[in-house]
């Protein structure tokens, strides 16, 4: 239709072009004007636009240039403005697959979450792991979860997804904060979130936990096996000959899955017992019951009368009345507030041991165990007592019951009073009642409990027992004073202040011949409290060898077994009592040698005692094994009111600067053997982050210059990297302390208020420096030779100090031209400041008269935009106008042609014509051509009727 518009106009141009119209022109035009108006393709109104245009350029051309002109105006604004290229965003690689071909792992990496819940539901145990591709420990993980599948594969099904790729569903439907997520389902139940390690043999222990919850306990060995484990325990009994799933055992089963779910450490364990006679040594009578153990409370039934019997009501039973021995610490690497909540509770102490949970048995926990329980056994319970026994796999009646409500066991072990422990003491001679009596013989009533036949054994007392029973002593001399009469006097007293009842002290006069004996052979070294004499006296005893010393080591006695006596119930005998912690060594070790553990133990094993409230902790000497015997002296001696250990200090192991230099830096390690060498030690206490203490570098190096190095030492230590004893600790920096020739014990701190400077300083050390000591007598006088070496010698001092004076003064005439310099310096620098003001000045000015021009610039170019907008939108107006005179142009090109024909055919008609030619002309076929200039047929009346129809439809 609109190929047959464009032609007609065409025709009609053609014919106005050679100057005159054809008349054929009229039924043709008329055909192409209908086709027209029904609908024009877009080619057609482009031609018909280019030929109206080429007609407004004949007749307006002015009119045609502002078009153009304005339109290539807005093809450059267009340009200018949307010249930015579009970001390019490079669509992601498609994933790969994560796990290899031959893995046993179904690897789903294009996170298809339909298929592995449909792979779920088919499958008894899924374990998923959802991962990242670009995450390193997904990475990680992958080797480790691989290697789980290789031993589980034909009884849980594993399943990796893919759950960051943007198509998948799983990314869709999933919003994991972090990766990888490992879940576990049971059948229906479900997610498990395993927040363990991320190894092998972890996953594995756990997946297996999961696939078989419950702990089946058919023999009475097994079931002590059950109840001596250091993690709580959860009972309970059905009877399955009735029935293959009695009454309450799906919800028991689904309890333990719950405790998984909730703890993924799994420290509840659960077991089913189905023997009737076993059920009843745990008062458990009827089918469903359930029994939660406890060591050292009163064990619990399930109150099903009370509670709601549901797996949910179980697991939170269990949780809620636990009775926590041991607990397994597992920090997951990141910013945690783990040991921070446990070490607020008390002194902790921590066991890093070598862990294997796929084990079947632990020696060393079961170990640890019967320390834990013989340490919190503080009443003394039977049914502690018999676990005890089987963890030391020791033979023992059959107990009829561990309920208890109805406690059946052993009597009660008898109360037995062993031999005193005595030592001799040599009273020293300043004490009031050495006037009279000065040997007295202390010895300590203890009590031993019979645990079974032949286990009573001499007890000895410590040192440190001693030294409490002899302090407690001199607290009650006076009274013993009073109260003493003849040679030898023995009273008891009632001691507060140590763990014993009471002690017996005997007193007597010895020969000072004999006392200057006990007292020679002790080392100057020794404290106080350690040289005591050893002179062998009983009081109230049998022969005196049988009585040990408590000079004499523990170690060379290991027959003796003392440990059923001090060490069962010591918990609720101490105000420090212990949290029993577990670390796997394996995956933390770094926190053992954090901790003090040597770095290259051959074998991982490290003990050691957190005192956060006290600000220390104590290490387990690394070169003993980690054993019953040495955990007990451990704790042993942590609990004694003067406890023999010594806080382990930590120290930066070297010295940032060596010995040759000015200022010794001191250490831990060298602290004592720099400090207590005989000479005068000037001690300055820095940190790296403070920032006061480098501006007394030179000082102190200007000091050690003056003062001579063979009798002063300035030395200083970095206390944010090396610790010291308490009594050496100062709570402020920078700090100076003076410890003094041959009197360490009256150290000094330089005072606060003095600002340290050199000549201060130098001050401080003269005034409390030794002073030069006295001549012998004055009353000899001086001789010749004795006054010529003094004057020497104060010669020597003269010279030193001249020659210190004239360094001084040279140093201070550098320190004068320095100062000229720097102030020199500093004037050049001021000129610079100001010139550099001025330019800031000159270009903020600069940037405010750029920044109103970029405004001025931004305004014209939005005006220019709106301009650009009201061109286009005036160039699109005289685009329709023109194409709506064209359409006009034609329709008058039509209307002049009709109006031409007519004219012509009226002076045809009114022209007299010859009948005879009229006659002889034939009439010509209705669709024949016409010639122009020829005449038109004899039918004109139909023409011009139909012309003027024509015509009015035109009009």
């Amino acid at each position: 239709m609109s190929e047959c518009g464009g032609r007609g106009g065409g025709s009609s141009d053609d014919a106005e072009d050679e100057g005159g119209g054809g008349g054929g022109g009229g039924p043709a035009g008329s055909g192409s004007l209908s086709a027209a108006a029904a609908g024009a393709s877009s080619a057609g109104r482009l031609r018909r636009g280019l030929r109206g245009a080429s007609l407004m350029a004949r007749r307006r051309p002015e009119l045609l240039c502002g078009a153009v002109a304005l339109g290539c105006a807005l093809l450059l604004a267009l340009k200018f403005t949307c010249s930015r290229a579009k970001d390019v965003i490079i669509p992601a690689k498609p994933p790969v697959s994560f796990f290899s071909s031959r893995s046993p792992v179904l690897d789903l990496f294009q996170g298809q979450l339909d298929y592995a819940e449909r792979v779920r539901r088919d499958s008894e145990v899924v374990l998923l792991f959802f991962y990242a591709p670009w995450c390193g420990q997904s990475i990680a993980a992958r080797a480790e979860v691989e290697q789980a599948a290789r031993q589980l594969s034909d009884q849980v099904l594993f399943v990796a997804i893919n759950c960051w790729w943007n198509q998948g569903k799983c990314r869709k439907q999933k919003h994991f904060f972090y990766f990888p997520v490992i879940y576990l389902y049971h059948r229906s139940f479900g997610p498990i979130e395993y927040k363990g390690p991320v190894s092998a043999v972890y996953i594995e222990k756990f997946v297996r936990r999961v696939m078989t919850p419950l702990v089946y306990v058919p023999s009475q060995s097994e079931l002590l096996d059950f109840l001596s484990n250091y993690e709580p325990g959860v009972l309970g009994y059905f009877e399955f000959s009735g029935s293959p799933q009695p009454p309450g055992y799906l919800t028991f089963f689904t309890s333990a899955l719950h405790s998984l779910k909730k703890d993924y450490l799994g420290t509840v364990r659960f077991g089913v017992i189905t023997n009737k006679h076993l059920a009843k040594l745990v008062s458990l009578v009827h089918s469903g019951s359930v029994y939660l153990h406890r060591h050292f409370n009163t064990s619990l039934v399930f109150p099903r009368e009370v509670i709601n019997y549901t797996a949910e009501n179980i697991y939170k039973w269990a949780l809620e009345n636990r009775e926590t021995l041991l607990r397994w610490l597992r920090p997951h690497g990141g910013k945690s507030l783990l040991l921070n909540n446990e070490l607020k509770k008390g002194p902790a102490l921590f066991l890093f041991i070598p862990f294997n949970p796929l084990a079947e048995s632990h020696p060393l926990i079961d170990e640890i165990t019967e320390v834990a329980l013989e340490y919190n056994n503080c009443h003394r319970d039977q049914v502690v007592e018999r676990l005890l026994q089987h963890l030391r796999r020791v033979d023992a009646p059959v107990f009829s019951s561990l309920a208890p409500e109805s406690p059946v066991g052993l009597p009660e072990p008898p109360l037995i009073t062993a031999s005193p422990c005595c030592n001799t003491v040599v009273l020293p001679q300043w004490r009031s009642l050495s006037r009279t009596r000065n040997v007295c013989e202390l010895c300590v009533n203890q009590t031993a409990r019979v645990v079974g036949p032949g286990s009573i054994s001499t007890p000895r007392c410590s040192f440190f027992e001693m030294a409490a029973a002899l302090d407690s002593f001199y607290l009650k001399e006076q009274t013993f004073h009073q109260v003493a009469s003849g040679s030898t006097e023995c009273s008891n007293f009632l001691s507060s202040y140590s763990p014993f009842r009471y002690y017996t002290a005997c007193c007597r006069t010895v020969s000072r011949a004999m006392t200057g004996l006990l007292g020679s052979e002790r080392d100057a070294s020794e404290s106080p409290a350690t040289a005591f004499s050893s002179l062998e006296e009983s009081c109230e005893v049998g022969p005196a060898s049988s009585v040990p010393h408590i000079e004499e080591n523990r170690d060379l006695f290991p027959e003796a077994d003392v440990r059923s006596t001090d060490f069962t119930g010591l918990s609720c005998r101490t105000n420090k009592t212990l949290n029993i912690y577990l670390l796997d060594s394996n995956l933390f070790w770094l926190y053992a040698e954090r901790l003090g553990a040597p770095s290259a133990a051959r074998v991982k094993e490290f003990a050691t005692i957190v005192d956060v409230k006290e600000e220390s902790h104590y290490i387990l000497d690394p070169k003993q094994a980690l054993m019953k015997l040495t955990l007990e002296s451990f704790i042993q001696n942590f609990s004694v009111l003067h406890s023999p250990l010594k806080r382990h200090l930590i120290g930066s192991g070297s010295a940032q600067f060596p010995s040759q230099h000015l200022i010794t830096e001191v250490t831990t390690d060298t602290f004592w053997e720099v400090v207590l060498q005989k000479q005068d030690v000037l001690l300055l206490y820095y940190a790296q982050w403070c920032g006061f203490c480098p501006a007394l570098n030179h000082v102190f190096i200007q000091l050690a210059r003056l003062l001579p190095a063979d009798t002063f030492t300035v030395a200083r230590i970095d206390v944010s990297q090396n610790d010291l004893p308490w009594e050496f600790m100062v709570d402020r920096l920078p700090t100076v302390l003076f410890f003094p020739c041959k009197r360490k014990d009256l150290s000094v701190k330089y005072p606060e208020d003095l600002p340290i400077t050199l000549p201060n300083l130098l001050r401080f050390i003269l005034h409390h420096s030794d002073p030069a000591p006295a001549p012998p007598s004055l009353a000899t006088p001086p001789t010749r030779e004795c006054l010529h070496s003094e004057a020497v010698l104060q010669q020597g001092h003269i010279s030193h100090l001249e020659r210190e004076i004239r360094k001084l003064r040279a140093e201070i005439s550098t320190l004068q031209r320095a100062q000229g310099q720097v102030e020199a310096r500093l004037s050049s620098a001021r000129r610079d400041e100001h010139r550099l003001l001025r330019q800031k000045q000159t270009l903020e000015r600069q940037h405010g008269l750029l920044q109103l021009h970029s405004e001025q610039l931004q305004a014209l170019y939005e005006q220019k935009t709106q301009e650009l907008e009201e061109v286009a939108r005036k160039l699109q107006e005289l685009a329709d106008a023109s194409e709506s005179l064209l359409t006009e142009n034609t329709w008058l090109k039509i209307l002049v042609a009709t109006m031409e024909r007519k004219l012509e055919g009226k002076d045809r008609a009114e022209s007299p014509t010859p009948p005879e030619e009229a006659r002889a002309v034939p009439p010509e076929p209705p669709g024949a051509p016409r010639l122009p200039g020829s005449t038109p047929p004899s039918n004109g009346s139909a023409t011009l009727a139909s012309d003027r129809s024509n015509e009015n439809r035109t009009d």
